[in-house]
């Protein structure tokens, strides 16, 4: 009988704690979203030249320093993405100019030469605005101002890319199939690949907190 009654609680404690990882792991994959930042450290991220450009402070990354790229090198489908829906909620401070890499591979220094940079930059003198798919489809209007937090989505699905600032739409591109690219942009395609948060110059800083994914079939 006591062997009974112990084989049950046992059944049970791991019933419960198999619950309760099921239960955390809905929480962290909510309608299908995944964190890439766990607000506390740059674990899943790699940076290259000038690391100390990128720190995390209150629960985000900051960006502040001379050039510099932090990488996703992270478990979430193996850092490799395909389709997908990004957001990042993200502040400026005056004069400050950033991006977000799609579909890039991690590079030990210089601008990445992969995949696309969606701008972030409110008031710096580069007049590509915010949400700009750099140097493709840029954007002259300024739909947020620095010292605020922001959302800023990226969602790519075939050869569609669609950017939102704050549910706003201000890019709607479809790659055509044999795109033009001269010099530095040869590499301005859609494939696949991690995400880069960008540090652009010692006057630039940037946060960035709240990124995540959601991958599409």
């Amino acid at each position: 009988m006591k062997t009974t009654i112990s084989a049950l609680l046992s059944m049970m404690l791991t019933f419960t704690s198999v619950t309760y990882i099921q239960a955390q792991e809905t929480s962290a994959t909510k309608d299908g979203w995944i964190s890439l930042f766990n607000g506390k450290n740059l674990e899943g991220w790699k940076v290259g030249e000038n690391a100390a450009t990128f720190s995390v402070t209150d629960g985000a990354i900051k960006v502040e320093g001379p050039r510099a790229h932090l990488y996703y090198q992270g478990e979430v489908e193996n850092h490799n993405f395909k389709d997908f829906e990004f957001q990042a909620t993200v502040m400026t401070k005056p004069g400050a100019n950033s991006g977000i890499y799609i579909h890039t591979e991690y590079q030990e220094g210089g601008w990445p030469s992969q995949g696309y940079e969606v701008q972030v930059n409110n008031t710096q003198s580069d007049w590509k605005r915010t949400g700009s798919l750099y140097n493709i489809v840029d954007v002259k209007e300024t739909y947020v101002s620095d010292n605020e937090w922001y959302t800023e989505y990226i969602k790519v699905e075939g050869k569609r890319i669609i950017v939102k600032i704050n549910d706003i739409v201000v890019v709607d591109y479809t790659e055509p199939e044999n795109p033009k690219r001269d010099g530095g942009q040869k590499n301005r395609l859609l494939s696949s690949g991690t995400f880069a948060l960008q540090g652009h110059d010692p006057g630039s800083v940037v946060f960035y907190k709240n990124i995540m994914v959601k991958p599409l079939p």
